[in-house]
C-alpha cells in the first residue's frame, strides 16, 4: 500500500492516543495504591500551606523527590512512590535552583522558618530566592507547616526533636548568657572540648574563613558577631554571641564541633553536609581572632605530618632546595610496554 495522506493521518492519530493513554491512563493503574511506611495524612493546615506553595511558584525551584543517584549527594533516604499515594498533583518538580525538600521537615525550627520566608537572606545570605514578607501570619503559619510535614512520619520525629531542644535552650538563655555558655558547653563531647584546632590562622586562613563568615553566618551572628544579626528579631533563642567567650574556657574544637552539628532547637543549623573540614576550620579561626581574641589555641605543634599546603608548626620542618625527583627503588622493574593495565595471560 503507498504512502498516502490518509495513511499518514491514521498512523499520527494512533501514536497519538498511544502516547495520550500512556501518559494520561497508564499512570493512574500503575500508580501505588498502598502509603510507604513513612507516610501519614496531612492536616487541614498542612493542606492549606500545600495550596501556598503551589500558588507561589515554590516547585519551579525545588524538587520534593531524592532519587536513587542522589543517595551519595547527602540524601536522607531515597523516595518510595508510595510517599506521594495522597499527592494530587504530585509536586516532583524537575529543578533544584534550590534544595530537594522531600524530607526538610524539621531540619530547621519553627523560627527559621520565620525569618526565611521574611528575607531568605536573613539565613542564607547568599540565597537568591524571593522574600514571602507579603503573606499574611496565618497564611506563614500554614506554609511553614506544610514544609514541616515533608518527610511524614520522619519528618514528625524531627520537628518534635527540634521542639524538645528548644524548650531546654529557651531555659537556659533566658537564665543569662553565662548559663547559656555552660549549658552549651555542657552539651559538647569532652574529646571536641579538649581538641585545639589543628591549623594556624594564617592571612589565607582568616580570609577564607572570613569569606565563609559572611557566605554562611553573618545575617544571624552579625558583623562583629554578637549575635544581633538582622535576623536576630525572628529567632528566640537568639544566635551565640561570640564574644562571651573572652570570659569562658573554649577550644577550636568546640566551635568545629557546633559548627559541623549545629545546635538542634535552634536557628543555628549543621554545616557538616554544606562545608568541607578545612573550611569549619577557617571561619572557626576567623571567629576566634576576630570576635573572641584570647586564648587561641590553634597551630600547636605536634608530631603530625603538615598538609602540603599549611605552613611547617615544627621547627626544623621547612623545605630543603629542590633536588631533582626521588630515584625510585633500584629493584623496581619499569613496565613500559602499556599504558593503563597489564596485559592479561592468554586462556589455555
Amino acid at each position: 500500500m503507498g504512502m498516502t495522506p490518509r495513511t499518514v493521518g491514521l498512523g499520527i492519530a494512533i501514536v497519538a492516543a498511544a502516547a495520550s493513554c500512556a501518559v494520561l491512563f497508564l499512570p493512574a493503574l500503575t500508580g501505588p495504591t498502598q502509603p510507604s511506611d513513612t507516610y501519614r495524612a496531612r492536616t487541614a493546615l498542612e493542606n492549606e500551606g500545600r495550596i501556598l506553595y503551589i500558588r507561589n511558584g515554590c516547585i519551579g525551584c525545588h524538587t520534593q523527590y531524592i532519587r536513587p543517584s542522589d543517595w551519595n549527594q547527602t540524601a536522607t533516604r531515597v523516595s518510595q512512590p508510595g510517599d506521594y499515594i495522597e499527592d494530587s498533583p504530585h509536586l516532583l518538580g524537575s529543578e533544584r535552583t534550590g534544595p530537594d525538600l522531600s524530607q526538610e521537615g524539621g531540619m530547621h525550627p519553627d523560627d527559621w522558618h520565620v525569618a526565611h520566608f521574611t528575607d531568605p537572606r536573613f539565613v542564607r545570605p547568599v540565597s537568591i530566592m524571593p522574600d514571602f514578607a507579603f503573606l499574611k501570619p496565618s497564611q506563614l503559619t500554614a506554609l511553614i507547616a506544610y514544609v514541616q510535614s515533608l518527610g511524614g512520619k520522619l519528618a514528625d520525629a524531627r520537628v518534635a526533636r527540634q521542639r524538645s531542644w528548644k524548650r531546654q535552650l529557651l531555659a537556659a538563655f533566658h537564665q543569662g548568657e553565662d548559663a547559656n555558655v555552660e549549658f552549651l558547653h555542657a552539651h559538647v563531647p569532652p574529646q571536641w572540648m579538649a581538641l585545639p584546632n589543628p591549623y594556624p590562622p594564617t592571612e589565607v586562613s582568616l580570609a577564607q574563613g572570613r569569606f565563609v563568615y559572611q557566605q554562611e553566618c553573618i545575617y544571624c551572628h552579625g558583623v562583629v558577631g554578637d549575635g544581633n544579626g538582622p535576623a536576630a528579631r525572628y529567632l528566640d533563642p537568639k544566635p551565640f554571641n561570640f564574644t562571651i567567650l573572652k570570659r569562658h574556657a573554649w577550644s577550636g574544637g568546640m566551635l568545629y564541633y557546633q559548627i559541623m552539628n549545629g545546635i538542634t532547637g535552634s536557628a543555628m543549623p549543621f554545616f557538616k553536609e554544606d562545608l568541607e573540614s578545612a573550611k569549619i576550620w577557617d571561619v572557626s579561626n576567623y571567629i576566634a581572632v576576630n570576635f573572641i581574641g584570647k586564648n587561641i589555641d590553634s597551630n600547636r605543634a605536634d608530631n603530625g605530618i603538615d598538609a602540603a599546603l599549611e605552613p611547617a608548626r615544627r621547627p626544623g620542618a621547612t623545605a630543603p632546595p629542590y633536588l631533582g625527583p626521588i630515584s625510585p627503588p633500584v629493584d623496581l622493574k619499569i613496565q613500559k610496554d602499556w599504558l593503563c593495565c597489564p596485559p592479561q595471560k592468554p586462556n589455555h
